[in-house]
């Protein structure tokens, strides 16, 4: 199944709602970064939400970027978006190793641990929206949630789900966000805690071959269920060596020019996608010219 996220409504517009399907976006940025399937779940769950959470966004040139730092060994986590569905991400550490969870399952909460999740909007404006919380759980859910919640307040549900395969590739992505409007009824509102509360992971109902219409149909059904616009979305990274040559010029002449005494191409890479760019020393000393 391509990956695509469908935007909907319910109860007469008194919830708005969001699901996707992520398996191919979460393999390959862990095939581009070569993480640990711990890692994997970590940062697939925030691409996931950052798919989601950037098309919420209206403007073709406004950006999303969340991200993690955290003492945990991850270290922590950047995801951006945009609104027409691409997003990019990497981990501080692809490789960490733990045990599972009490539940038996990848312990993303202890590789992040303690921290403080930003959400970061850059909508044209002067200076970006910038909205920061605490770690609640590490489980990434839980702490958009929280966000949500708080320094945007709207009640919001958010889920997210990774599965992985026995070889450590990615079997199943996706998630759902549901948020209520200011003008949602109590009934609404206590419907939807109990659904919600009878609810299995995500990652149970993507591995029964649910798509993101019918599992927002599971959780919202009830309540006259709208799909308003159905999307791709993909892992997506704009980088270029041009790009790339302008980070190089940042670091300074007197190491570029040291770089060059030192007569060798230099090979660096995007954190977002892993792309290696080389550069010769006639393109350091090139870079030197049009700097000047």
């Amino acid at each position: 199944m391509k990956d695509y996220i469908v935007r909907a409504t319910a109860a007469d517009g008194q919830v708005r709602a969001f699901a996707v399907t992520s398996r191919d976006m979460v393999e390959t940025a862990r095939a581009r970064h070569n993480t640990s399937p711990v890692v994997t779940a970590a940062l697939g769950r925030l691409l996931t939400a950052g798919a989601m959470m950037g098309v919420m966004m209206k403007g073709e040139k406004d950006l999303l970027t969340l991200q993690i730092k955290c003492s945990g060994p991850v270290k922590g986590l950047t995801v951006t978006a945009d609104s027409k569905g691409h997003v990019k991400g990497f981990a501080d550490v692809p490789q960490v190793m733990l045990p599972p969870n009490k539940k038996g399952k990848l312990d993303v909460g202890g590789a992040l641990d303690l921290g403080v999740l930003s959400v970061i909007k850059d909508l044209g404006m002067k200076e970006p929206y910038v909205g920061q919380t605490e770690l609640k759980t590490g489980e990434i859910g839980d702490d958009l949630t929280w966000y949500f919640a708080n320094s945007e307040q709207t009640p919001s549900s958010v889920g997210l789900g990774v599965l992985m395969e026995k070889n450590n590739t990615v079997k199943q992505a996706g998630g759902f966000i549901l948020q209520l409007m200011p003008f949602a009824s109590e009934e609404v509102i206590t419907g939807l805690e109990k659904k919600l509360t009878g609810m299995q992971s995500v990652t149970d109902y993507l591995d029964r071959g649910f798509t993101p219409e019918q599992l927002l149909e599971e959780l919202l059904g009830k309540f006259e269920l709208e799909i308003l616009e159905r999307m791709d979305t993909s892992f997506f990274c704009n980088c270029s060596k041009g790009r790339v040559e302008k980070a190089i010029v940042s670091i300074g002449r007197k190491e570029l020019n040291d770089m060059i005494q030192e007569g060798r191409p230099i090979e660096v890479k995007c954190h977002f996608c892993n792309t290696p760019y080389e550069f010769t020393v006639e393109d350091l000393k090139n870079i030197i010219r049009r700097s000047k």
